[in-house]
């Protein structure tokens, strides 16, 4: 009997350390309540921004142009990103996946950090609201308030266990994935209208006209017409977000005058025939409302009264 004890001690012992070498070591709970804040408010922040561009890929696609990302790469980067986002906000929600969502989050605001930091002078003011719930433009304030985003995804990885369930965090990137698909083909189904040109040549530079609000108003800068119609709509309160561009129809060398001289503040492009070709008229003055490179509609009349005001207004040019 007295062997027997020290025997079942001894297997007790053997069990018990096998049992804590099969499993981790309990959290202290203050790490556990930190990591789990930390993780919620990057959480919060990455969802929302996510689910924004997952909801949105087509303006996003343009609010990229405005960080330079190229045209040509503007909607594949919204895409991935937009999972990218999401799928950080959720993983770091779930205990068991957190320390996979804080890397992520981790190094996505670092590449953000990175290329603010690249493109800095020419960034300067845009507005960088990429997180809907928090409202600001790149400044001075810029790099400590990601720095604290950073901080956050830090200690919810580091106060996190590590993560499990690759096959369960593999399916959660391949459902968020598809629904960033789905999402970006519903939006280009519902884009309407005559499509316009890929690109023109717009102040002597390359020009898209896929993104955006576009007014192209057609003018001959010696038809009494077009100036009356160019100095009526220079009064309106247009929107913020419409691109005007003008494009004479005849004695280019004054488009510079015709501007100045009815005070219709306007881009400038020259491909006439480019963009009649699309949008066929007779006389001018003529314009084309466009939303990311489909036509919304015509503006056709320029009579002194309501027009061309209630056209533009319907088709949410002016305010």
């Amino acid at each position: 009997m007295a062997c027997a004890i020290p025997a079942r001690i001894a297997d007790m012992d053997a069990s018990t350390v096998a049992g804590m070498e099969g499993q981790p070591l309990a959290m202290p709970a203050w790490k556990s309540v930190v990591g789990s804040i930390a993780a919620f408010l990057v959480a919060l922040l990455f969802l929302s921004s996510g689910i924004w561009k997952l909801t949105e890929p087509i303006q996003w696609s343009r609010n990229l142009e405005e960080f330079l990302v190229p045209g040509v790469l503007s909607v594949p980067f919204t895409l991935a990103l937009s999972v990218s986002e999401t799928l950080a906000g959720v993983l770091i929600l779930i205990p068991r996946f957190r320390r996979w969502g804080a890397w992520l989050a981790s190094l996505l605001l670092v590449a953000f950090m990175v290329w603010v930091g690249w493109h800095y002078t020419a960034l300067t003011g845009k507005d960088c609201s990429c997180f809907p719930l928090v409202k600001r433009s790149i400044g001075p304030l810029f790099f400590p308030e990601d720095m604290a985003m950073l901080i956050l995804a830090a200690l919810a990885g580091w106060f996190a266990r590590p993560s499990t369930a690759i096959r369960g965090a593999a399916a959660l990137l391949a459902g968020i994935a598809v629904f960033a698909g789905a999402s970006y083909t519903w939006a280009e189904m519902h884009l309407t209208g005559t499509k316009a040109p890929e690109s023109i040549i717009v102040d002597g530079k390359p020009y898209s006209l896929q993104h955006g609000t576009i007014f192209l108003f057609f003018y001959d800068p010696n038809c009494g017409h077009c100036d009356a119609a160019a100095r009526s709509m220079a009064k309106l309160h247009w929107k913020s977000d419409v691109t005007i561009i003008g494009i004479p129809t005849s004695e280019a060398h004054f488009a510079a005058a015709f501007i100045h001289d009815t005070g219709f503040k306007m881009l400038t492009s020259l491909e006439l025939d480019k963009l009649k070709k699309v949008f066929p008229f007779g006389d001018p003055p003529y314009g084309v409302a466009l939303q990311d490179g489909r036509e919304q509609g015509p503006v056709s009349r320029y009579e002194e009264g309501s027009e061309p005001a209630d056209t533009l207004r319907k088709l949410g040019l002016i305010d």
